[in-house]
């Protein structure tokens, strides 16, 4: 579209060439520009148009065009004198990566002569390379030397590129010239001390902001802070205090930050509450990027059908989408699932990436489909074009340890294109582990620790697989290096999320406010497996763990004392699970139908994790047996007619068998056989009181005890909930 220029409008085409270039419409600024140097008068000023035509130039990415412009300018005579041309030609430069012409051009102005601006603009050339160059401060430097003011713009290109030694420096410079006090500067130097791990540095920044000045940026900066540096909790209670005591709604990034916090804690009904607003506002409730961070949430809190559903209801989803959902699928043992997703990804279009491929691979490892792994793993570059990376490598070496193929696991690692890298060789480590091989352990450690001589994790692992060896030797080495390395290993802790709050938990803490009931609940579940495990026979007596008050067991003791029966509680552990707890977690969940546990572990930064749902409530409640007749005389026919169909009629009679002869039991006959059923739907959880007094019962009345049983946990959760809200209402 060519747009017309009156010769006596010259100061009216400077304006419109400006506003159409700022509205980005740069092949019509260029156009203006070209119509108003062949109509306008000879004396039209052409530097109060040309800078906008360089910069519609650099938009466009045309070179050449910026070329001729910069020629135009030397032959006008309006460099290096000209600071609006000169300024946009170095952005020019810097856009187009053309650094060495920017710094050729810098280099021909007098040291003089060169304005803030230009500095600015190179500053900001220097700053988009790749690889940041210590050419970023040396220009900086070289401005206060010759007394060149700097500004906001300057800091604001300058600390991004700065190396993390330079941020507090060049941050006591914006306080001497009272530029800290810029918004956009405050929230720069937030951002910087995030990048370089200053979390502390950063929070005092924006603790000494004052409201007025905390504008929404400020707040996802300082989240964002928290959230890279892996402080979820302290994501969690900004964001709170962000909504309420903040002036500013929330946006998409706010909550994308918020979301991931709440996947790595478990932090499920936070994230349910965010999701519901932002199912509230239509321009979240379509955006991609927020869904994909929900399906990422239930996923990891264990709501995969949740999760599934809004996959499902996305109208469009990006290859991170099915990637997230693959990967789900995968770290739950639903390896089929997973592998059925992604042909149907690549059934509707959707082409793999190395990402979705170690998701796949990670899938078949955790289902045991060593097979379609290695299948998959060897067609992925002729199929999916995916050439394989170590992280690929890794996959298959965990895929083929846990399948107890340790043999192939380091043929492939020797055979591999690429050097192995840690988490490689950590893979065979693990698999080590589980399959008790100290020689290969010891060969995997010797490689890992060159690699990553830090990560306490593989000196703890080692030392572990001696301590099942019983070399007591290797344990005690493995500590000695650990000692002389000065490295320890971290605080193991859990999380339970309840009620919108994350509440944490460290081995022998007692700082809860509810401690003393959570350590009584503990030693209420050891003494559960204990009793379960004498009745059980001497090989789980023997592997009963003797770990103390480890923080999955506070956890889990939590969860249990403040949830509902059905309830579903996350318990999130940041380390692996000791051998010792994993166990008593196992022999728990088999007390009978107390406990229903599924465990997902894998390859996740965020470490392990467990989902506990309770079958059965702990009553507190004391009542007088005397009030129970009538909820035993309801349910005494029901567990009959159970015992019946699910243990044998014979059985049946001898246990029923003064009713089923025409004799009437007496209500307290009635009392204790219904109690002991009971007791043997749930071994412990019955009220002592109601417990104690059945026994004396037995004693009294010199029968016998009634016969256990084994039924399904979906007869038994409807038959405990009666009896439960009956004893309520008798107690009431």
């Amino acid at each position: 579209m060519r747009v017309g220029v009156c010769s006596s409008g010259g100061h009216l085409s400077t304006l419109r060439l400006r506003d159409i270039a700022a509205a980005g419409r740069h092949h019509e600024a260029l156009d203006l520009f070209r119509h108003a140097l062949r109509h306008s008068e000879p004396f039209l000023s052409i530097s109060s148009i040309l800078p906008s035509a360089i910069l519609s130039a650099a938009a466009l990415s045309l070179s050449p065009a910026a070329a001729q412009l910069h020629s135009l300018a030397l032959k006008s005579g309006l460099l290096p004198a000209d600071p609006f041309v000169l300024t946009a030609l170095l952005s020019a430069y810097s856009r187009l990566r053309l650094l060495p012409l920017a710094c050729r051009l810098f280099d021909e102005v007098p040291s003089s002569a060169a304005p803030t601006s230009a500095f600015n603009a190179l500053i900001s050339g220097h700053a988009l390379a790749p690889v940041s160059s210590p050419a970023v401060l040396a220009l900086f430097c070289r401005m206060r030397r010759e007394a060149v003011p700097f500004d906001d713009v300057t800091l604001l290109a300058l600390l991004p590129a700065a190396p993390p030694a330079a941020i507090p420096p060049l941050h006591g410079v914006a306080l001497r010239a009272a530029l800290a006090s810029v918004s956009s500067v405050s929230n720069c130097l937030l951002s910087c001390y995030s990048r370089v791990g200053a979390v502390d540095f950063a929070r005092q920044l924006f603790d000494e902001m004052p409201d007025h000045r905390k504008d929404l940026i400020s707040w996802n900066a300082m989240i964002s802070c928290y959230a890279q540096n892996g402080l979820a909790h302290q994501v969690l209670d900004l964001f709170d205090t962000m909504e309420h005591s903040a002036s500013v709604e929330p946006d998409a990034v706010t909550l994308n930050g918020v979301l991931s916090s709440c996947a790595y804690l478990g932090a499920h009904s936070i994230g349910r509450k965010i999701e519901n607003y932002i199912s509230q506002k239509p321009s979240f409730d379509s955006n991609t990027h927020l869904k994909n961070a929900l399906i990422s949430l239930h996923v990891r809190c264990g709501d995969l059908a949740r999760a599934r559903k809004i996959f499902d209801e996305m109208p469009q989803r990006t290859i991170v989408s099915w990637t997230a959902m693959i990967a789900g699928y995968g770290m739950h043992g639903h390896g089929e699932e997973a592998l059925r997703l992604f042909d149907k990804m690549i059934e509707v279009g959707i082409r793999p990436d190395g990402i979705a491929m170690v998701s796949v691979l990670s899938a078949c490892s955790h289902g045991g489909m060593a097979d379609k792994g290695m299948w998959y793993f060897s067609s992925m570059k002729t199929a999916y074009g995916v050439v394989p990376s170590r992280e690929h490598y890794a996959c298959v070496v965990d895929l083929l340890g846990r399948a107890g193929q340790l043999k192939e696991a380091w043929e492939l690692i020797e055979s591999m294109p690429v050097e192995p890298d840690g988490p490689i060789w950590g893979a065979l480590l693990g698999a080590c582990k589980i399959h008790k091989n100290v020689e290969l352990a010891e060969l995997a450690f010797e490689h890992v620790i060159e690699l990553e001589p830090t990560n306490v994790g593989y000196y703890v692992l080692l030392s572990n697989i001696y301590s099942d060896a019983g070399r007591l030797d290797g344990v005690a080495r493995v500590r000695a290096i650990m000692r002389q390395r000065g490295l320890k290993k971290g605080p193991g802790c859990s999380y339970v999320d309840y009620k919108g709050k994350v509440h944490l938990f460290m081995a022998d803490d007692h700082s809860h406010p509810q401690a003393k009931n959570i350590y009584e609940m503990v030693l209420r579940l050891e003494a559960m497996v204990k009793n379960d495990s004498e009745i059980y026979g001497n090989k789980r007596k023997e592997n009963l763990p003797l770990t103390g008050f480890h923080s999955e067991k506070l956890a889990i003791a939590f969860g249990l004392l403040n949830t509902e029966a059905g309830a579903e509680i996350v318990v999130i552990k940041n380390l692996r699970v000791c051998e010792d707890c994993h166990q008593f977690m196992k022999m728990v969940s088999q007390v009978p139908l107390l406990l229903q546990m599924r465990l997902w572990s894998g390859h996740m930064k965020l470490g392990q994790r467990f989902l506990w749902k309770p079958v059965l409530s702990v009553p507190h409640t004391v009542v007088d047996v005397q009030k129970l007749d009538v909820v035993f005389l309801e349910i005494d026919s029901l567990l009959e007619h159970i015992y019946t169909k699910y243990v044998s009629e014979v059985l049946a009679h001898q246990v029923f068998g003064m009713r089923n002869v025409g004799a009437s039991l007496s209500s307290v006959n009635r009392r204790h056989s219904s109690v002991r059923w009971l007791l043997s739907i749930d071994s412990a959880s019955c009220c002592l009181r109601v417990r104690t007094y059945s026994h004396d019962l037995l004693e009294q009345e010199g029968r016998g005890a009634v016969p256990a049983v084994s039924m399904p946990a979906a007869l038994c959760l409807p038959i405990w909930t009666l009896f439960s809200n009956r004893v309520a209402a008798a107690s009431r």
